[in-house]
């Protein structure tokens, strides 16, 4: 049985683990063949950037762990349009193509899935 799940990723992407154990979370969950959506909000939209310089924290630039995601066929990224215009982010910064929601519709479309696990 397939489930339909919302991963949402509101953390920067460095400072604590929090963004890389909601990556962990979505790559176990495509081996169990679950229809996975992630929604970047708040800070959350930082994991979205390319070309992340976090070597020198000694730590994978996670915008280039999230590019893996469509070979384990997890292809729904959201993000909400606010969180993006707030934080001076364009399409063209971001590692991955994300449908952009409002910050109004937040709720209505987090109440469309059966199951949301937030990290």
């Amino acid at each position: 049985m397939t489930n339909k799940i919302l991963i949402i990723q509101r953390t920067a992407p460095y400072g604590s683990s929090l963004a890389r154990e909601g990556l962990d979370y979505v790559l176990t969950s495509a081996a169990y063949d679950q229809d996975i959506s992630l929604l970047f909000l708040g800070d959350g939209v930082f994991q979205l950037l390319k070309n992340q310089q976090s070597q020198d924290i000694n730590l994978k630039p996670q915008g280039s762990a999230l590019e893996i995601l469509p070979l384990y066929d997890i292809n729904k990224f959201y993000a909400v349009k606010e969180d993006l215009e707030e934080r001076n982010l364009l399409e063209a910064d971001l590692t991955l193509s994300v449908k952009t929601i409002s910050r109004s519709d937040v709720s209505a479309f987090i109440k469309q899935q059966e199951k949301v696990v937030g990290f």
